[in-house]
């Protein structure tokens, strides 16, 4: 990790990936910031810009930092950004640590030319594949698995006639979670792994197409939204239009896509695979209400992914929804962190409570998840302070009791909460009067029919899963 340590509110997010091509040649690192701004929630440690002039010289310009998009983008370095084929990045290290060679894209000169990649997710074999690419005189200039998939398309473009096979070689060696945006001199190819785990769809405005991590960064550039990358498949969009192939799919029994995404990773305005993500979690809340009835005076939500969650409780007990805190939207999750202290003052920099609304109220206080504890004690504490005579805390996901192996930041066991304490012991931990998780039966009610992972909640890993902990083996 960096010198400083990070101070997050709960989880830790995701990645998150944008690519443009403008079939007229106009630059599109423009399109990219706007498209990377709107997925700024996924990963707000690095982010990365790489883009090539698909009928010049087709060379590969790119400009990566660590910090917010808005921190390392300005009007000027996005014009000396020419070219209109590129791929974007937004990070939150879940794998490899904190620092400016880990952001991405990664960007690969090789014999057939430059390679330009961006990856969302978390490889469970990255272990063995590095040791033999390794082995084989690789040199990795990183430490993130998204290397290794890098070095296996480049390697495998050395035997294949097209990049669209030599991604698909590629997937035929990787285990586990991608959503990949890889921009090729002519081409841009998105690819989703099999279970669909990690969540990519495609959008066009007018002679431009967009492959994205959200629906939300569409919209964001004006874009209309055209539909997801199915899981298993690879898409190939090149002046001639789009092209999939799904020969590496699986059925749709076997897919498994992340349920956090639904409870708290993605934005409330985006659509995945078919659901509305506002929908899922209003769907969430009443699922709580009908759960873990209690008299109450108001119902509140923590923002921002408890919010909604907040609503559909209220909407189920006909208890009013309030608005019970005020958030700074200007501090981003990483800040630096002088003294032990301001840990606990962290929460407050982020959140305050609007005594008006709280004093004299029996609260029910919605939120996505508890991880450590220690945030929603610190609210619960704020809470009463303002005047709340009860708080009763409802989570629209079950306990986390396992480690999450695809590229969630779910830490190892020890420093889970609920792994070593019953609900029970976390509620008077954290301060509580009462507390309810959402039942894991209840979960599919937020998805429909779709096949999903819930692993960190039941232990049931839908492929094999390695038995040590791949977040720190390349460090």
């Amino acid at each position: 990790m960096s010198d400083f340590e990070k101070v997050t509110t709960g989880m830790g997010e995701e990645c998150g990936v944008f690519g443009a091509y403008d079939m007229d040649g106009n630059d599109v690192a423009s399109s990219i910031y706007y498209g990377l701004f709107a997925l700024q929630h996924r990963g707000q440690e690095s982010c990365g810009i790489a883009v090539t002039d698909t009928n010049g010289q087709r060379k590969v310009l790119s400009k990566k930092g660590l910090g917010l998009v808005n921190d390392v983008f300005d009007a000027e370095v996005l014009q000396s950004l020419k070219g209109n084929l590129g791929v974007g990045h937004v990070r939150y290290s879940t794998a490899g640590g904190t620092r400016v060679e880990n952001a991405q894209p990664l960007v690969i000169n090789y014999v057939k030319g430059t390679l330009a990649i961006a990856h969302n997710g978390n490889l469970v074999n990255a272990i063995e594949l590095r040791k033999e690419l390794e082995y084989t005189g690789a040199i990795f200039q990183t430490t993130i698995d998204s290397e290794v998939i890098a070095y296996h398309i480049a390697r495998e473009r050395l035997n294949v006639t097209t990049a669209e096979d030599a991604v698909k070689n590629a997937m035929m060696k990787i285990k586990g979670a991608y959503a990949l945006v890889v921009s090729s001199p002519r081409k841009m190819i998105g690819a989703r792994d099999p279970l669909g785990l990690k969540p990519l769809c495609i959008g066009k405005r007018d002679n431009t197409y967009f492959l994205a991590s959200e629906s939300c960064a569409i919209a964001a550039v004006n874009g209309e939204f055209v539909r997801d990358v199915l899981p298993g498949e690879i898409v190939s969009i090149t002046k001639d239009g789009v092209d999939s192939d799904m020969s590496l799919a699986v059925s749709a029994e076997k897919q498994a896509r992340c349920i956090f995404e639904y409870i708290y990773f993605a934005r409330t305005d985006s659509t995945i695979d078919g659901v509305n993500v506002y929908h899922s979690r209003i769907v969430a809340g009443k699922a709580l209400a009908e759960s873990y009835p209690v008299e109450a005076d108001l119902v509140v939500g923590v923002p921002d992914s408890g919010l909604v969650a907040a609503k559909g409780y209220s909407e189920q007990s006909g208890i009013p929804y309030g608005m019970a805190f005020h958030k700074n939207s200007y501090v981003g999750r990483t800040f630096i962190k002088p003294t032990q202290s301001a840990r606990e003052t962290s929460v407050k920099i982020k959140l305050n409570v609007i005594e008006e609304v709280v004093k004299g109220k029996r609260i029910i206080m919605v939120d996505d998840s508890i991880v450590r504890g220690t945030t929603c004690a610190n609210i619960i504490k704020m809470l009463k302070k303002a005047g709340a005579t009860e708080v009763h805390v409802r989570i629209s996901s079950p306990p986390f009791l396992y480690p999450c192996y695809f590229g969630t930041d779910v830490p190892s066991n020890e420093q889970l909460i609920a792994h070593s304490h019953t609900t029970d012991q976390i509620r008077e931990l954290i301060g509580a009067d009462s507390l309810g998780y959402m039942e894991v039966d209840k979960l599919k009610n937020m998805v429909g029919d779709l096949k999903f992972c819930d692993a960190c909640f039941t232990g049931n890993y839908p492929m094999e899963v390695p038995n040590e902990d791949i977040s720190q083996a390349f460090e």
